[in-house]
This record gives C-alpha cells, sequence and structure tokens, in this order.
C-alpha cells in the first residue's frame, strides 16, 4: 500500500513543489494540502493520511498547537515538522507534543523521502542536540510517578535491551553494532515494541519507557 501524506503549509508555491517532490516517489500518494491547521482534525479525517508534513508557523493556530490536537484525536498519525531553523525551542516543543521528527526547509528537496521513508520504518528524523533535549525533558519525572511499580508489556529480554538502548539515545546502527545484530533485526524488534507498547513513534515509546520504568535508564 503506497503511503498517503498531507501537507500542511500556508504557502501555497511550497505545498505544490513538496506535493511534486513526493509524486516522484512511486510508493508516496499525497491525499490532501492545506494552507491552515484551524479545521487540522476534520481535514485529516477526510483524506486519511498516515504521515502528516506540518509547517511549525501556521496562521490562526500554530502547527505545534496542531500537533497537539491531531496526536489527542489521531494518535496512530505520524507527524513530520518542517522548520527554518534546526535547534530552536519551537522545534522541542514539536517533539514533546508529539511529532515524530522534523526537517529542514532548506533540504526538503534532498532529504524529504528519506526522512519519510525513515518515519515509516519506526525512525525519528531528529538531530542528537534535540534528542538529548527530549530525552532530558522526559527524564525529569515526578516522584510519585518514579515510586510507582513498573508495569509488564510483555517485552522480551532483547526488546528490552533495544529499548532501553533507544532511551538512552542510540541510533538503530548503534543499537545494531552494540547488540550484534543487524539493522533490519533492529527495525523488527521496534515495530514489535511499537505494538507491545501501544504507541506510534520513537518520542512515545521513550516516553512511556521512562514513566512507567519499564527499563533502566543512563
Amino acid at each position: 500500500m503506497p503511503v498517503r501524506i498531507a501537507i500542511f503549509d500556508d504557502n501555497k508555491n511550497i505545498r505544490d513543489s513538496i506535493a511534486m517532490l513526493l509524486r516522484t516517489e512511486k510508493n508516496f500518494e499525497v491525499v490532501g494540502s492545506f494552507a491552515h491547521v484551524l479545521d487540522c482534525i476534520e481535514d485529516i479525517k477526510q483524506c486519511n493520511p498516515g504521515v502528516i508534513l506540518m509547517d511549525i508557523e501556521m496562521p490562526g493556530m500554530t502547527g505545534i498547537e496542531a500537533v497537539r490536537l491531531i496526536k489527542k484525536e489521531l494518535p496512530g498519525v505520524l507527524i513530520l515538522m518542517q522548520t527554518v531553523f534546526e535547534d530552536d525551542d519551537n522545534v522541542f516543543d514539536s517533539i514533546c507534543a508529539g511529532a515524530s521528527g522534523y526537517i529542514l526547509k532548506n533540504f526538503l528537496n534532498t532529504k524529504l523521502i528519506d526522512s519519510i521513508k525513515e518515519l515509516e520504518f519506526g525512525g525519528s528524523p531528529m538531530s542528537p542536540s534535540i534528542a538529548r533535549k527530549v530525552l532530558n525533558k522526559m527524564q525529569e519525572i515526578p516522584q510519585h510517578i518514579s515510586n510507582t511499580p513498573a508495569m509488564d508489556y510483555k517485552l522480551t529480554s532483547r526488546e528490552k535491551e533495544v529499548l532501553a538502548c533507544v532511551v538512552n539515545g542510540l541510533s538503530y546502527k548503534m543499537i545494531a553494532d552494540a547488540l550484534f545484530i543487524s539493522y533490519e533485526t533492529v527495525r523488527s524488534h521496534i515495530k514489535h515494541i511499537y505494538e507491545k507498547l501501544h504507541v506510534a513513534s520513537l518520542t512515545e515509546a521513550v516516553h512511556k519507557a521512562i514513566t512507567e520504568r519499564i527499563v533502566k535508564t543512563g
């Protein structure tokens, strides 16, 4: 099945350029193109995308606010933010709100297709500095949460090892090297972890792993 993609950007030229680029990939299908996010839930339900490309700066309501609404109503949708600046609080806030990654607008032509494929394979395109900020934020757990019993999601010992590596900031390649397994095996384990934890992104998996003490951190 093709990857169904919706585009949210207030600039029509950018939306059209992105749509044209995505249509060069035979497994991608652009199912929606929108100039604002004020009706985002209704728009998404109508076009039913699996991946959303979301601009952070949107009129009327920001892309970050839209992410919060979307993830609350439609948690299974993957959201890739597009931004001009990489290391700002907006990117960090977007990831914490539920976005699965981001791409710089300057690199849409060269990295967008690969970034969407990475999302589909369970990855989270983001720089190490943003990933570390997100991880540090998630590790600021209230004492009453850290003292609650750990949940049992029936993860295998290997799946817990992979999840612990993810929580500690390792990339898929680094996990493969650390555990002496293939990159494809890491992807397979991540897929099973998502299913067992009932999450749809790496950020959600890390958050649940930390807040529910599924694996040890650090």
